[in-house]
């Protein structure tokens, strides 16, 4: 029996399902992960302890990682090269034409 998440009434012709559904459609996918046994033995452990199902703590898992900001990594510093110093101050004008005179 399907029931009709607006109004929490059975919809004729359908059976029941696990999943929520919103206007008589399914907002929920089943789907195949392939999972090291280590990991899933873990994931079935913790979710016998905690009383949720094993498809629960996966979505739960998937959320908190699609929702978290990106690692920002620091870019990198630019190059420095040592410059000898100043040639010439560049707010003094005639001392500037006559260094470029001179190259």
């Amino acid at each position: 029996m399907l029931i009709h998440s607006a109004i929490a009434t059975p919809v004729r012709g359908y059976s029941c399902l696990p999943y929520s559904h919103n206007d008589c459609m399914v907002s929920h996918m089943k789907t195949t992960l392939n999972i090291d046994d280590r990991v899933m033995a873990q994931l079935k452990q913790e979710a016998a302890r905690r009383g949720r199902t094993m498809g629960e703590l996966v979505e739960t898992a998937l959320r908190l990682f699609l929702q978290r900001e990106p690692d920002r990594e620091t870019p990198p510093s630019l190059p420095r090269f040592g410059s000898g110093g100043h040639l010439v101050d560049v707010a003094d004008r005639d001392a500037l034409f006559r260094a470029m005179e001179e190259e």
